[in-house]
């Protein structure tokens, strides 16, 4: 799967996305030490810096998913990641998931940028008919980002995510290779 291991280096007006890897520790780190960013992807594990260290390290021999860091190209900053994962051949559809690190200037489009580039990548190089994703409810300006890219809300799953001891939904959207492009 040469499109996944590793992933190719993807360029934007203002976004450089690289192989995540273990160049990307002190970003990683950081975007798992700030509460929104963990409220916001749902992420109720600790992890330790040597944990995030050794998945780092393992991400370019993973099969079936690519990983970029999200890299300003003005300055050099790493302010998110973004991901393609359970890719499914027999389907040919793959998942999406970005995550910005929430001191990483929210509104200022970064991630619309990023998620036109991999949604891209992922049909016209990997050849997928379908990307989908979830997004919690309470982040309508993810779901925004994603319906200005193309995604389509599919469903609703109810009640799954259990945060600060109140239940979230998860908002199903996907895009398909035959939808228009935006």
């Amino acid at each position: 799967m040469s499109h996944f291991t590793p992933p190719p280096v993807l360029t934007t007006a203002r976004l450089r996305l690289e192989p995540l890897g273990l160049d990307h520790l002190e970003g990683s780190w950081a975007g798992l030490q700030n509460p929104e960013s963990m409220r916001l992807t749902g992420t109720h594990a600790q992890f330790t810096r040597p944990q995030i260290a050794s998945w780092l390290s393992g991400l370019a021999a993973t099969d079936g998913r690519a990983d970029w860091a999200i890299i300003l190209r003005s300055d050099g900053s790493h302010i998110g990641e973004v991901v393609l994962n359970d890719y499914d051949a027999d389907n040919s559809s793959i998942g999406f998931r970005i995550a910005l690190n929430a001191d990483a200037r929210f509104g200022r489009g970064y991630g619309t940028e990023a998620t036109r580039a991999v949604v891209e990548h992922a049909f016209d190089v990997i050849g997928v008919h379908r990307v989908g994703l979830e997004v919690y409810a309470f982040n309508p300006r993810a779901q925004r980002v994603y319906e200005k890219c193309g995604f389509t809300v599919e469903g609703r799953l109810r009640d799954a995510l259990h945060w600060n001891g109140e239940w979230v939904d998860a908002v199903v959207m996907g895009m398909l290779a035959t939808d228009p492009k935006t």
